[in-house]
């Protein structure tokens, strides 16, 4: 018995043949909705599911039926039907037919069902079959009577070589042949490149769509798929990029044919715009010749379609075995090696209960129907043809349906959308094998609800999977601020009261006054696009802001003993304690703003800075102000300089001679601009308060003094400015650190017990034994030295040279004089007579 092809009927009958990007589908479509009835065949569930919605779109719902595996969508009266090649129903009489892809005749797990379409599938009016140039001959000898028209490629496609996957154009669709794979190479360019959608045949429609909209939408540029973005589904792709060049055929693993680099690497380019492909850093390079091939779209013709008998023989469970093995008498036609069904019927064949139930007619269809059955979880052998053998008994069993509480049961434990991806894929591929029973007529009690209720859970799973492949191989954070910046005149940036800054409510930094911190990302490139979306985003806010701050007055500024100067209580700048402390500088924070802005706003926190530190160092800035302008002069002006210097602070040691030397009228004149000359120190005690010493710390560039306060403790190894310990009130006493206030205090509790520190005094001056003894011997001071009183000259220091010249200017005691006269010389009495 022979499956002949079928002659030519009155219908026209047209291949419509040509590379990818040809409008094929797109023709068939318009053609089919040209007649008042038709029916499409497709290759792949999400294709059928893709032209549906398409279809519906123009026509309604209550005109189109979507017939799959898995999913029957058939309203009363359908004028138009979509369905994959396997499902359509070829009893059903319509007047447009078309079938995509129709090199799929050759393929060795399909190809019998493309082949049987192809010989038996036609319109009342037209059949289209849609596919690749490389039908043509083959087309000719099995379709004698058909029109061959060829279609160009609306776009240029060309090689562009191996490259790194972190350095693939954007817009590029990578394509490797296990999930696997597929996996790894999302994750590598979610952490480089932001993220990737995923799209594999194992997806359902839903899943499949949500992923294709991230790259659609342009939230990720990258792709990546399985090969079943060969077969019609169309992005907007302007490269292909092959991660590898073999592929599991089901059988076993081999080298991609020319033909089938050919069909991916087309889907480059749209319409008229042009189109790359090439290959990854981890794949081999294309040779010359097969990429000449792919470029011009030459291959090697089909030779032979995959067939298989199409009249089979139920008449005994040996002949319809038989039938199956019927070989093709029409040239250019090849038995196909035994499908999945035919290895189920083989093996169902040698069980003792199948032998006894299928005798009838009746019973081997329902054999047959149950040997079809997918396995769409991909499980072991054995697992599969179990539940094929239920789902016999339960069809040739007293209630001839498979049972609700069964299904109910795997329903039950499918239900959930706990776990990660892996899980979720295995739970909506089970819910396919439910589909698929539900979907079958006559198989499963309440199956009208049953069918309602697994395509529910088949969305909501669907959902789930999208969410689990979104977290995990799309940076979201990264991917909607680098969308926001593509589109920033529309991006919704928000700034909360604690200053928290959101760009599509994705938090990006905290915005503090002028000065903006960027929130660190998990990888250098979410690191990048949130810097790159925080400035774009915050920018006009800190400009306006510095507006402000250029204009605020002086009672909106403040200065820390850090050197924070501050703008309503906000850090604003830093000062730079290398400068002058009458003449500030003062480093603006932040990077943001225009040159000018900010210009402006140091400018005024310079200039607030300096009326502070005239305010609050009001003595020195006296001191300051007489030196420049001559009013002191001589030995009170290099006191003054040396104190300007040292910050307020010198030790009377280091200028005991010029002390001594100082007149009484120059002694006032210091003391006049608050100069105190003690027992160890000559200072400024207005420096001392509160304010000016805060003032003063803000210039030592963050140092602080880390010693027991008020007492005293040992340098720093590494002895800081006298200026830097002066902000604190302090001066440096050999390897000592003591309070000046503390110091004079010890000197007068000395004088007073002529030498000696009492137990008393130590207690009211927080110091300890040990302390005082250290402290003295560090002033290397026999005895208490009496501090400056006004109307009192001191006594010069001995060897001073300004005590000899005091000594010969000073006027002589009458009682010294008349000691010091000289006897007068006798005359002598001889020399003259």
């Amino acid at each position: 018995m022979s499956d002949r092809p079928t002659g030519q009927s009155a219908a026209q009958v047209v291949a419509v043949l040509g590379p990818t990007n040809t409008g094929k589908t797109h023709l068939a479509v318009e053609r089919m909705l040209g007649h008042a009835s038709g029916m499409i065949g497709l290759p792949l569930r999400l294709l059928a599911r893709e032209v549906y919605e398409r279809v519906v779109r123009q026509r309604g719902a209550a005109s189109v039926a979507l017939i799959t595996g898995e999913e029957k969508i058939v309203p009363e009266r359908p004028r138009y039907f979509v369905c994959t090649v396997e499902a359509m129903p070829m009893d059903r009489a319509v007047d447009f037919v078309a079938v995509d892809e129709i090199q799929l005749v050759a393929d060795p797990e399909r190809g019998h069902l493309f082949t049987h379409r192809l010989l038996h599938a036609r319109g009342r009016f037209e059949t289209l079959f849609l596919g690749a140039g490389t039908m043509a001959p083959l087309i000719r000898r099995l379709v004698p009577d058909a029109e061959i028209r060829h279609r160009e490629r609306l776009s240029q496609l060309s090689y562009a070589g191996p490259a790194k996957l972190t350095r693939l154009p954007k817009r590029s669709a990578v394509v490797a042949f296990s999930a696997e794979q597929v996996y790894a190479i999302a994750e590598l360019l979610r952490r480089q490149r932001g993220g990737a959608a995923v799209v594999m045949g194992a997806l359902s429609p839903r899943t499949r769509n949500a992923q294709v909209a991230l790259f659609q939408s342009g939230e990720v540029d990258f792709l990546v798929a399985t090969d079943a973005i060969g077969m019609g589904l169309n992005m907007d792709v302007d490269h292909v990029a092959f991660a590898g060049l073999k592929k599991f055929d089901g059988r076993r693993t081999r080298h991609l044919h020319a033909h089938e680099i050919g069909q991916i690497a087309g889907r480059a380019g749209r319409h008229l715009r042009d189109g790359t492909f090439g290959v990854t850093a981890q794949a081999t390079d294309l040779d010359p010749d097969l990429v000449e091939q792919v470029v011009e779209h030459r291959f090697d013709p089909v030779r032979a379609a995959e067939w298989r008998n199409g009249r089979l023989d139920f008449d005994s469970l040996p002949a319809l075995i038989r039938s199956l093995e019927t070989r093709p008498d029409w040239p250019g036609l090849v038995l196909s090696a035994p499908a999945l069904d035919e290895v189920l019927l083989r093996r169902a064949a040698r069980e003792d209960d199948v032998q006894r139930i299928a005798r009838s007619r009746g019973s081997l269809m329902r054999l047959w129907d149950c040997c079809q059955m997918p396995d769409f979880p991909k499980t072991t052998p054995e697992e599969h043809f179990q539940l094929v053998m239920h789902l016999f008994e339960a069809l040739t069993g007293p209630r001839g349906r498979v049972t609700e509480d069964w299904f109910a049961g795997r329903f039950a434990g499918l239900d959930s959308d706990e776990g990660q991806i892996d899980r979720i894929s295995a739970r909506l591929a089970g819910v396919r094998t439910l589909s698929y029973i539900a979907n079958r007529p006559g198989w499963l009690e309440a199956a009208a609800h049953w069918r309602e209720r697994t395509r529910a859970l088949e969305d909501r799973l669907s959902d789930v999977l999208h969410e689990r492949l979104t977290a995990r191989f799309v940076d979201r954070r990264t991917t909607v601020l680098m969308q926001a910046l593509k589109d920033y005149g529309e991006a919704d940036t928000q700034v909360s009261d604690d200053g928290e800054v959101s760009v599509e409510g994705q938090a990006v930094g905290r915005l503090t006054g002028i000065s903006f911190k960027a929130e660190a990302g998990a990888s250098a490139l979410e690191t990048r696009a949130l810097g790159r979306a925080a400035r774009q985003a915050v920018a006009p806010e800190i400009e306006r802001r510095l507006g402000r701050l250029a204009a605020e007055p002086d009672e909106a500024f403040g200065v820390t003993p850090e050197g924070a100067v501050l703008w309503r209580g906000v850090w604003a700048g830093q000062i730079d304690p290398r400068g002058d402390w009458f003449a500030p500088r003062v480093r603006l924070l932040g990077e943001l703003g225009s040159a000018a802005a900010r210009e402006r706003a140091q400018r005024r926190l310079e200039a607030w800075l300096a009326g502070e530190t005239g305010r609050a160092l009001k003595p020195l800035k006296r001191l300051k102000t007489a030196i420049e302008s001559g009013a002191l002069k001589g030995l009170p002006r290099g006191l003054a300089f040396r104190l300007l210097e040292a910050g307020g602070v010198i030790d009377r040691a280091e200028v005991e001679r010029d002390l001594a030397a100082l007149s009484q009228a120059e002694r006032r004149t210091l003391r006049t601009f608050g100069v105190r000359m003690g027992a160890h120190s000559v200072w400024l005690p207005a420096l001392l308060k509160p304010r000016p010493r805060a003032v003063a710390q803000a210039f030592t560039g963050g140092w602080a003094f880390r010693g027991r306060s008020p007492g005293v403790t040992l340098l720093p190894s590494t002895p800081p400015p006298p200026r830097r310990l002066s902000a604190f009130g302090l001066r440096a006493v050999g390897r000592y650190v003591a309070p000046v206030e503390l110091l004079e205090a010890m000197a007068e509790r000395r004088a007073a017990g002529k030498g000696t520190l009492s137990a008393d005094d130590l207690r009211d001056l927080g110091m300890t034994i040990g302390e005082a003894t250290a402290l003295i011997a560090a002033l290397k001071t026999t005895r208490a030295r009496q501090p400056d009183r006004p109307g009192q000259t001191p006594k010069p220091v001995k060897d001073s040279p300004f005590a000899v010249l005091r000594a010969l200017a000073a006027p002589l005691d009458p009682a010294a004089r008349t000691k010091r006269r000289r006897p007068r010389r006798a005359r002598s009495s001889t020399g003259g007579t």
